[in-house]
């Protein structure tokens, strides 16, 4: 070989460096406002000191999150926008970047260079994608106020603050002979100009299979998750529909108890009609009984003046 293809050890090391740092893509995972891991994957196998490195890690905008630079934290390259937001693990070579938003979410570089007498040379590059999650609220079901009586119901489920987008949602309804029925509905997905977190909502018009009884009615929320997974979301049970009659809706607080003052007054009124006819039926029933015994007296003193004795002095008249 000629001089020109002479390559000394140390060139050697850093070309088999690159080469297997390049071999695979790395993947990291995290979830919204928590703390996301960009890992180096930097083997040191000539176990060179911290204060001969220089360590950075950079966006896909080149935006620089840290840098430590030959033993020490360097703050002055770092973007405004990742200040303060890192810690770095010298044990694993990992950046830790806290309170990760969606907006966080790309491909990360991790570098580092090694300080020699000639300058700066580059020795480890390892890329790696962040992905960000974050789970939907519990999916609520609400009963739209246009009831369609004992064939069916019209019903809207909503759930917020999620991210990814939702891979479906929909009305579940199970009876009481274990048979399930699925139906969708217009779905609607809006996204938050600030978090990028998403909202979902559907609507439709839920209807009861004839002879079926014991209706209860699920919204389910499906999306994916970490490790690519996917998860699914159930309302609490919402509606259960004997066949006849459907079966009122709870009322509001204040409707139960007027009610309750309505039946304990109806009930006391009651009471006090019932008395008060009582007491009118005694004090009849007291004149009644003085008139008729006012009535026995002046007859037995009309009887005492029909047979009154004649006087004496008319006797001796006679005599």
């Amino acid at each position: 070989m000629g001089p020109g293809c002479t390559m000394g050890p140390g060139i050697i090391l850093v070309l088999m460096t690159l080469l297997y740092s390049g071999a695979a893509y790395l993947k990291s995972e995290a979830y919204f406002n928590e703390t996301a891991e960009l890992p180096c994957q930097f083997l040191n196998s000539q176990n060179l000191s911290l204060n001969e490195l220089v360590i950075f890690w950079q966006d896909q905008k080149k935006l620089v999150l840290y840098e430590f630079f030959l033993g020490k934290e360097n703050l002055n390259n770092v973007d405004p926008k990742y200040m303060h937001r890192t810690s770095f693990d010298q044990s694993n070579w990992t950046l830790r970047l806290h309170r990760a938003q969606i907006k966080d979410k790309g491909i990360y570089q991790c570098i580092i260079h090694h300080k020699s007498p000639t300058g700066l040379v580059s020795i480890h590059q390892k890329d790696s994608e962040l992905s960000l999650f974050a789970n939907f609220t519990e999916p609520e079901i609400v009963q739209m106020s246009n009831v369609t009586g004992n064939s069916g119901i019209n019903l809207t489920c909503s759930s917020e603050q999620g991210y990814p987008k939702a891979t479906k949602m929909y009305f579940l309804l199970k009876f009481e002979n274990s048979t399930e029925l699925e139906y969708d509905g217009v779905i609607q997905t809006s996204q938050d100009n600030g978090t990028e977190l998403y909202n979902i909502s559907i609507s439709s018009y839920v209807p009861y299979p004839d002879g079926m009884s014991n209706v209860t009615i699920f919204c389910v929320l499906k999306m994916k998750a970490m490790k690519s997974r996917e998860w699914e979301f159930l309302s609490k049970p919402f509606y259960r529909v004997p066949s006849h009659p459907l079966p009122v809706a709870h009322q509001p607080s204040w409707i139960t108890a007027a009610s309750l003052i309505t039946g304990i007054f109806l009930c006391g009124m009651t009471y006090f009609l019932w008395k008060k006819k009582k007491k009118q039926r005694a004090v009849l029933s007291n004149k009644e009984t003085t008139r008729m015994e006012k009535e026995k007296n002046e007859g037995i003193e009309e009887r005492v003046k029909i047979h009154v004795p004649e006087s004496n002095d008319k006797e001796v008249q006679y005599t």
